[in-house]
């Protein structure tokens, strides 16, 4: 007697490619609705949604992020 079940027929690589394509187009959707963008209201850039604008720096219609002191911590080294 088999410990475990066999086959009786073999399977086609496309019924197995199959299986696997479901899976694969699932997690396709999983990962586009994961990140979503929309238009910054000031600069017209796409940002995340509920977080700052990385080009300008505005969230709500207020400053957040001090554009100038990030480019000047780039641009300037201090020895």
């Amino acid at each position: 007697m088999a410990k475990h079940p066999v086959p009786k027929k073999k399977h086609s690589k496309t019924r197995s490619k199959t299986r696997y394509n479901t899976y694969k187009v699932a997690a396709q959707k999983r990962l586009t609705n994961a990140v979503q963008l929309v238009a910054c209201s000031n600069c017209a850039q796409p940002r995340r949604v509920h977080h700052a604008c990385a080009a300008c720096g505005m969230y709500r219609g207020r400053q957040v992020l001090d554009m100038q002191k990030k480019m000047t911590k780039v641009t300037k080294i201090q020895a």
